[in-house]
């Protein structure tokens, strides 16, 4: 519970004794709009998006990635705030296209994009397509010129083992993202020399879920001297270096927040000497956060349909399940099982816990959502919030899986509930 505690001090005032977020106790909630549920917080992303520029030097763009959570709502709440999109893939360009988004605020990234896609981002005037390979530059490279424009790119790169960090390494191995730094000379000479293509900068990210500020210096330190080796090699300053994402929130036991403070402070020194070099005059500096403007900002509701003892353990059986939840199962990059916080969203002061599993609706032992964690005593009809759920939560679970119905979403703003994508019926197969 010293989890749940921690979160609930940071976010979620006026939770005594049942879980109200931003001014709308869970239980009215799901009274409205029914379980299974997810519920965002805009005030909680205002608070991380401050946090997050307060341990930036002056000066860095933010674009909110996408896929942590791409409900329209909350990429019209970012865009609102003065932040670009990152997407990776035609379907997040149409969804940011329809949220109002200019095309030039725009970053395009991923390691497979179709022809198609390509098409689609250079005749939207993207204002980077981030290359992932040679061949891939050359295909874009190809469409522009037969369309007679020059599309903005940047080269995404994988940097060596020095970079790498982060729960989720992405970099400094062998990976399909990015071409490996030790190519990066050959890579940039071939798409500087293509006239269809308006080289801006590089694009580097190593990992992902990172809590240790040392961790990010140490990635943006090497990004530089990369960056250096670039501008020197094209003989111009970049006009972008993308640092990626990669900010992470504590999901479990014995982690800590990511330091703003500290990060701050050390990026600020690192960058006196960035702002007295030729080498980056002009450039403009980017992150790419998602996880960690929204994560903490969603709670996921679930109610108890049934309550079993089995062999001396006991079983809460929610209406919610891995289909909305997968990453709370552990079944979305975990390789051993660590219950996210969780709690019971009215019995928030318990006067004793004990163990319990809770599981969802669906006919596989996969379905759990915490595994062994300490409850009060529940009882059916109670609801269960799966906290740190706003990023990777609904569009990264399976929720065609054995047909039950899509939960709805509600984003809260200064204690308004609104329904940002209704209720839907599961359709298993056709």
């Amino acid at each position: 519970m010293d989890a749940v505690a921690g979160l609930i001090g940071r976010h979620f005032p006026g939770s005594e004794h049942e879980l109200v977020v931003g001014g709308c106790p869970v239980s009215e909630l799901a009274g409205r709009h029914g379980t299974p549920l997810y519920v965002y917080d805009a005030a909680i992303m205002d608070r991380q998006l401050a946090r997050l520029r307060s341990g930036l030097p002056a000066g860095f763009s933010v674009c909110y990635s996408v896929k942590a959570n791409p409900n329209r709502a909350v990429l019209r709440h970012f865009l609102s705030r003065d932040c670009g999109l990152e997407v990776a893939s035609a379907g997040e360009l149409a969804e940011a296209l329809a949220a109002g988004c200019p095309p030039e605020r725009l970053f395009f990234a991923g390691p497979g994009k179709t022809e198609a896609e390509l098409e689609e981002a250079v005749a939207r005037g993207v204002g980077e397509i981030h290359v992932e390979s040679a061949t891939e530059g050359r295909r874009i490279g190809a469409i522009a010129r037969r369309r007679g424009t020059r599309a903005r790119v940047a080269l995404r790169v994988n940097p060596g083992a020095d970079a790498q960090g982060g729960a989720m390494r992405m970099g400094g191995k062998p990976a399909p993202f990015g071409v490996d730094e030790e190519r990066l000379d050959e890579v940039l000479d071939l798409l500087e020399a293509d006239p269809g293509l308006d080289l801006q900068g590089l694009h580097l990210f190593t990992g992902t879920q990172i809590l240790d500020h040392a961790v990010v210096v140490d990635q943006y330190r090497h990004g530089l001297r990369v960056a250096r080796r670039a501008a020197a090699r094209l003989g111009r300053p970049l006009r972008t270096l993308d640092f990626g994402g990669g900010f992470g929130i504590p999901y479990f036991a014995n982690e800590t927040e990511l330091d703003t403070g500290k990060l701050g402070e050390e990026l600020r020194a690192l960058f006196i000497e960035v702002d007295a070099d030729p080498l980056f005059r002009g450039t403009r500096f980017v992150v790419e956060p998602g996880r960690y403007l929204v994560g903490e900002a969603g709670v996921f509701v679930t109610r108890v349909t049934d309550i079993k003892v089995s062999r001396g353990k006991t079983f809460l059986i929610t209406d919610g399940g891995m289909n909305n939840h997968l990453a709370a199962s552990g079944n979305l990059g975990q390789v051993i099982k660590r219950n996210y916080p969780v709690a019971i969203a009215g019995r928030l002061a318990p006067s004793r816990t004990v163990p319990v599993d809770v599981v969802g609706p669906l006919c596989t032992p996969l379905d759990t959502l915490a595994r062994d964690v300490a409850l009060p005593p529940a009882e059916i009809g109670d609801l269960v919030v799966i906290f740190q759920s706003g990023a990777y939560g609904l569009t990264a679970s399976p929720v065609l899986f054995l047909g039950h119905s899509i939960p709805a979403e509600v984003l809260v703003t200064d204690s308004r509930a609104e329904v940002v994508r209704p209720r839907a019926p599961g359709v298993a197969g056709t």
